[in-house]
């Protein structure tokens, strides 16, 4: 085993406790969730299965250097003293990402050049040769944050968001993130125990993140590379190692995961996706509107799903289409559960249930709500007798 140390996990508003959920899962050691992150131990084995397999993290970065701050100067002194050349050669390329909350530095891309500027002239100094600037897929990707005075440089071991996880190849309008729909899943309790539907299917993203985490399938399984691919220290034989044990924990999905759309080339779009993912056994979808649908079966069934907010798709009659939820689900969908996401929470009043749970998210920069309607089988009294 390797050594140990620190690594930070990025995540969205609202989900840093799945996400540590998850780090512990995987064998992570002295988890400790933060604001929209999560910081964590592992050796260099660990990073590579946190990045394969988290389903809620961003990024998975390594801090190599954390140091005060309080004037340009000072930033670029600390920068340029940290030994870049353990971690690239000069002749490779670099990228930097800067995040800013001070009253010091207010802008990012400002740092994120003089922190580039920094370790450039510190290998034409060394070496008489300097890295080029690569923004899609550099050698090494470094990640600057700046909290107050205190600067911490980290060595960016994704490259690319971990959103992106390889299998969308077709795109619908305004579609959910697949950070967020797997964090959404997870937070409404779906763990694969149960049939599931997203009856506003969209490009099928909810419908395939449920199927990976019900079939046990890491998250990142189809991702062309990550970003510690090209670092000096790669292992590719511990990384293929690591690859195939997570591999051989994907299980069978004895459940049906199933969506519906009523738009046909959106529907195409779903199907692309799905076969991308290599799940299209698994996920059935049909064309269909879910306004005057049933539910396929008496068994219980758990819905997710993100219907138009009236934002990025725009709705003729909001009431009227959220209430046509509420009616379409009390009437066709007992026994059942649903989740909904939503930035229109005035739209909400019209669905005409009463929730069970409205939790705190963002879509993106919108602020939403995801809420839970429990739809009983009968009254909710006899439910519950």
């Amino acid at each position: 085993m390797g050594k140990n140390y620190r690594l930070l996990a990025k995540t969205l508003f609202g989900f840093e406790e799945i996400l540590a959920q998850e780090l512990r899962d995987l064998g992570a050691s002295n988890v400790t969730p933060g604001v929209r992150n999560v910081s964590f131990e592992g050796d260099l084995g660990f990073m590579y299965k946190a990045n394969l397999a988290c389903r809620t993290a961003i990024k998975i970065l390594k801090p190599i250097a954390s140091f005060n701050v309080f004037k340009e100067e000072d930033l670029y002194d600390k920068v340029k003293e940290v030994p870049w050349e353990q971690y690239m050669g000069a002749e490779g390329t670099l990228a930097v990402d800067a995040t800013v909350f001070s009253k010091y530095f207010t802008h990012s891309q400002y740092i994120a050049l003089k922190t580039k500027d920094a370790i450039v002239d510190r290998f034409r100094e060394l070496s008489g040769v300097r890295p080029s600037v690569d923004l899609d897929r550099p050698d090494l990707r470094i990640n600057i944050h700046i909290d107050r005075n205190i600067c911490t440089l980290s060595l960016d071991s994704s490259g690319a968001s971990l959103h992106k996880r390889g299998y969308r190849v077709e795109t619908a309008l305004a579609p959910i993130s697949e950070v967020l729909a797997a964090g959404l899943i997870l937070m409404s309790g779906y763990r694969g125990q149960s049939d599931f539907m997203d009856p506003m299917c969209g490009s099928g993203t909810l419908l395939i993140e449920a199927a990976l985490i019900a079939a046990n399938i890491p998250a990142n399984l189809n991702r062309d590379v990550f970003g510690f691919e090209s670092w000096r220290d790669f292992d590719v034989d511990l990384y293929e190692t690591i690859e195939e044990a997570l591999i051989k924990r994907i299980r069978e999905v004895p459940v049906k995961i199933m969506g519906m759309d009523r738009d046909m080339r959106t529907l195409s779009k779903a199907k692309a996706n799905i076969k991308a993912a290599n799940l299209s056994d698994f996920i059935q979808v049909e064309h269909r509107d879910f306004f005057g649908s049933e539910k396929p079966s008496d068994r219980y069934w758990h819905l997710v799903f993100n219907p138009p907010y009236d934002e990025r798709l725009s709705l003729d009659d909001v009431a009227e289409f959220y209430g046509n939820i509420g009616n379409t689900l009390k009437r066709g969908y007992p026994g059942s559960q649903a989740w909904l996401i939503t930035s229109n929470e005035e739209a909400l009043k019209s669905v005409g249930l009463r929730p069970s749970k409205k939790i705190k998210v963002y879509n993106g920069k919108l602020p939403a709500k995801f809420v839970q309607y429990s739809m009983y089988q009968g009254s909710k009294k006899a439910s519950k007798q």
